[in-house]
């Protein structure tokens, strides 16, 4: 009895919390290996595993190969891309001083505070103009949704990185430009490998974001063969009424591995960042 007062509710606890956050989890598995493909039909156990939902994904009527790639091409740009303009805008306001600095800052901190989805209506007049002109950056186009995520490439990731750049001393620039170093130099040898760890950070939540993204590319993308996952996968539940929730279940589970594997690629920066953050605090 006194183990359970002092230390066995812990372990219930625990146990607890790892339930209720393995059941989703569990429920799309099991959801995914249900041959049925409904969702009255899914439990926690189903009957009569089996992959044809799989099976049926890769060689039905929906496109989810391409989506796949679409997605993960659009993601992969977007994140390396957003990565070199926020780090770069981070450096600036955090090694140099100029005019405009602290507005510049505010400034970047105030528009985060809207939504892009608010703009939608001016960006679909905008590229409405652009498709015409410019067939290639417009609609149903993966480089006219990389511009237009790029835009918003400026946010709270400049203010993370530029954080994590105050912490890096100023002696280290210095004697780098003593050495003959130029900016460019002292930025791209020096200054990045030191801040690898908020980098995997910043790349890991960008490629989360545009992978998951969703109103925006909606509205962007029309044609079937240029959706993303996250399009293409809404319309297999809604484009007919009898939609198969399995395949839906299996396009969720294939959807993560980008994500997963990211992550586990990215994991020991990001956890040799934290460590080093708590040595240094």
């Amino acid at each position: 009895m006194k183990w359970l007062r002092e230390v066995g509710w812990r372990y219930a606890v625990v146990l607890l919390v790892c339930a209720f956050a393995l059941f989703p989890v569990v429920f799309v598995v099991s959801a995914a290996i249900n041959p049925l493909g409904t969702l009255g039909s899914t439990g926690l156990i189903p009957e009569g595993a089996s992959l044809s939902n799989f099976h049926d994904l890769l060689t039905g009527d929906h496109p989810f190969a391409q989506w796949f790639l679409n997605s993960v091409v659009i993601a992969l740009i977007s994140a390396f891309a957003g990565l070199l303009i926020s780090v770069a805008a981070a450096y600036a306001f955090s090694r140099m001083r100029f005019r405009g600095r602290r507005v510049g800052l505010l400034s970047i901190l105030l528009i985060q505070m809207f939504p892009q989805f608010l703009a939608i209506v001016a960006i679909f007049i905008v590229f409405t103009d652009v498709t015409e002109l410019y067939p290639a950056f417009g609609f149903n186009r993966p480089w006219g949704l990389l511009i237009l995520y790029l835009g918003g490439a400026l946010g709270v990731n400049t203010y993370l990185m530029k954080g994590y750049l105050d912490t890096v001393p100023k002696e280290i620039d210095e004697s780098a430009t003593m050495d003959g170093a130029s900016h460019v130099q002292t930025f791209f040898r020096i200054i990045l490998p030191l801040v690898g760890p908020v980098l995997a950070v910043t790349a890991m939540l960008s490629f989360i974001g545009t992978i998951n993204e969703f109103l925006i590319a909606n509205v962007f993308l029309r044609d079937t063969e240029a959706k993303t996952l996250a399009v293409g996968m809404y319309g297999m539940l809604t484009d007919k009424r009898d939609a198969n929730f399995g395949m839906f279940a299996a396009a969720t589970l294939l959807t993560a591995i980008p994500t997963v594997s990211l992550f586990l690629w990215l994991q020991k920066y990001i956890v040799s960042g934290l460590t080093a953050g708590a040595v240094k605090g």
